[in-house]
């Protein structure tokens, strides 16, 4: 693999991106899904790859005719499969970066309910993967003992997530297990809109939603994901001149040294396990970097918030560098997705997936209203987007829902990322779920998510609920 291979790579994923885009604006399926273009652009990557365009010339016109592969050389398909184990630290690494921590009390005092919301729907999808690996998809369908993790790496974890993770599955003797995660996590982005949508819509017409009075629509620009000339936002600030450092390249030297501060912790983490307990238990040998450079952001963000009194560090430049790598990640993750290994196991896969989006739909029906009794619609439903698909969904969710931020659904849930996001999708609870799964088997597992899912349940209802009942109730 030479500079040049990897360029092109690179170059072919922009020119994939732009064609999404144009996509994007001009198909009206796209726009009423709200599909992110990166998404779009992988699909492409796909059908003229490997696995569709080429499987279909090689069973017409045989393995030696032109295209036969596709029509990516394999040099740009083996640099696009390595790249989302890079840019996924890149992902986590900005998640809090120039955004000031909160209190504890302040995040805690708005994003109890919430949290405790997103535990129970997260700690679930492992409950439900689980007991359905243990009493069908391993007896029954042959399927490996890691796909009781899958829902919650491909629904709440995502694409970035899943793909992040393809050396610990291939570690632990599951390669496929990326391709069934990163099949998931498109469904869940899909469902998670349409879904999402058509429960605003229910909310309006039965009167279940506080603030919306008119059937939930947005506007053609929002659709075809443009911005009115009148209305386009700044991308970013200028934090520092450019005839000393260009702005973006000192925002880059930042997450560079959360990177590498992630890696070093890791690193140190994995050499203290070899020393002490790795010849009786191996778990940190697993784990990927990513969860660790998120660590690695915080660190750093708690360093800015103490020493940075110019204000260098700027949250929608951050925003961008994170919004570039999750791009091109999903581009070429989808671009490499395997389908002969979806439909291998697509008993599996569609198993998984049912219940995924079930489970995830019921909870937030059934769980919403108990946990906020205001608002609950509007607050809840950002956490099924992303429970379904990803943060970016449960956004969209929320802005549709509560378009002029009439209530405190959009404030919590960012609040309750700072708690939510360094454990649940694709933090250290599903970065070692799989390395725990393969060392001590599903019970333990099991166990664990089942008394924190019903401790989630239990403090929501009984402490949260209860509260804001009192607090609405007429004196």
């Amino acid at each position: 693999m030479t500079a040049d291979d990897i360029g092109l790579a690179l170059l072919l994923l922009g020119v994939l991106l732009l064609a999404a885009k144009l996509v994007r604006i001009r198909a009206l399926w796209a726009q009423k899904l709200f599909l992110p273009s990166s998404i779009i652009a992988g699909f492409l990557a796909l059908l003229v790859g490997p696995g569709v365009l080429g499987a279909l010339v090689t069973a017409t016109a045989g393995e030696d005719a032109p295209l036969a592969g596709g029509l990516w050389p394999q040099t740009v398909l083996d640099v696009w499969s390595e790249l989302p184990g890079l840019l996924i630290s890149v992902v986590f690494a900005t998640l809090f970066l120039g955004e000031r921590l909160p209190s504890p009390r302040t995040a805690l005092g708005l994003a109890g309910p919430q949290i405790c919301f997103g535990v129970a729907m997260g700690a679930g999808q492992y409950v439900v993967g689980i007991v359905l690996a243990l009493v069908l998809l391993v007896p029954v369908f042959g399927a490996n003992p890691l796909v009781g993790a899958l829902i919650e790496v491909g629904f709440e974890g995502g694409h970035g997530t899943a793909a992040g993770l393809g050396t610990t599955f291939t570690d632990l003797g599951f390669p496929e297990g990326q391709d069934l995660a990163l099949g998931l996590a498109t469904v869940g982005v899909v469902s998670g809109v349409v879904i999402g949508i058509g429960l605003i819509n229910w909310a309006v017409r039965t009167g279940r939603a506080e603030v919306l009075e008119d059937q939930a629509k947005t506007s053609l620009a929002e659709q075809r994901g443009l911005y009115e000339r009148e209305q386009q936002p700044p991308a970013a600030m200028m934090t520092v001149r450019a005839n000393s450092v260009e702005p973006l390249a000192i925002h880059f030297a930042v997450v560079a040294v959360a990177v590498l501060l992630g890696a070093v912790v890791l690193a140190g983490l994995q050499a203290l396990e070899r020393a002490l307990w790795a010849d009786t238990i191996q778990l940190l040998e697993y784990v990927p970097l990513f969860p660790l450079a998120m660590i690695g952001g915080i660190a750093v963000q708690v360093v800015v918030d103490r020493r940075d009194s110019t204000g260098i560090v700027d949250r929608r430049m951050m925003l961008r560098i994170q919004g570039l790598a999750l791009d091109l990640l999903i581009i070429s993750a989808l671009g490499t997705l395997s389908l002969r290994t979806i439909a291998a196991n697509f008993g599996t896969f569609a198993v998984l997936a049912v219940a995924g989006v079930a489970w995830n739909v019921a909870v937030f029906l059934v769980l919403a209203k108990r946990i906020f009794p205001r608002y609950w619609f509007e607050r809840g439903i950002g956490d099924l987007g992303q429970s379904l698909g990803v943060t970016a969904t449960g956004l969209i969710l929320i802005r549709v829902a509560d378009p002029d931020g009439r209530t405190p659904a959009m404030e919590a849930f960012g609040y309750k990322q700072l708690v939510f996001e360094p454990f649940f999708g694709g933090g250290l609870v599903t970065a070692a779920s799989i390395p725990l799964l393969a060392q001590f088997g599903s019970w333990p597992l099991l166990l664990a998510m089942t008394l924190l899912l019903f401790a989630s349940v239990t403090i929501g209802i009984a402490v949260f609920g209860r509260r804001g009942a009192r607090e609405r109730a007429p004196a």
